[in-house]
Formats: C-alpha cells, structure tokens, sequence
C-alpha cells in the first residue's frame, strides 16, 4: 500500500477507526500509523480524540479499536 491508496480510502470513509484501517488495507497499525501521521503533518488528516474508549469503562479494549482518524475536506 502507498500514501496515495490510503487518501483516496480516507477521502471515501471520511472517519475511521484504526482498527478498520488494518482490516482494510491487511497492513500492521504502526506502519499505518507512520503513513496517518504524514497526512496529519500535511494537514490532511486530524487524529479525534474519543469520548472514552469503547465505552464500558473497563479499560481492556485494544486502542486500536477506538483511535479515530478523519480526513480534512479540502476547501
């Protein structure tokens, strides 16, 4: 997967979870992570900060299950 495939996929979805990412594109959460934080330092995509993870409470939920990624529209 290049730069390009994970824009044009971020463009489609406009907010996605990490988790759907890795599931999308079958690749590892630290080299999407390295390729979200090229678009984020392009000022393209923002990471979202979530209310609380997945909502129980407990604290057990793998992060990527609720680290939240949205593609700035272009203006």
């Amino acid at each position: 997967m290049i730069l390009s495939e994970l824009r044009d996929y971020l463009k489609q979805q406009q907010r996605i979870t990490l988790h759907d990412l890795v599931l999308h594109f079958k690749c590892d959460a630290d080299a999407l992570r390295g390729m979200l934080t090229k678009w984020i330092s392009k000022g393209k995509v923002k990471k979202l900060v979530p209310n609380s993870s997945c909502g129980t409470g407990c604290c057990k939920c793998d992060p990527t299950l609720t680290e939240l990624y949205e593609w700035v529209n272009e203006k």
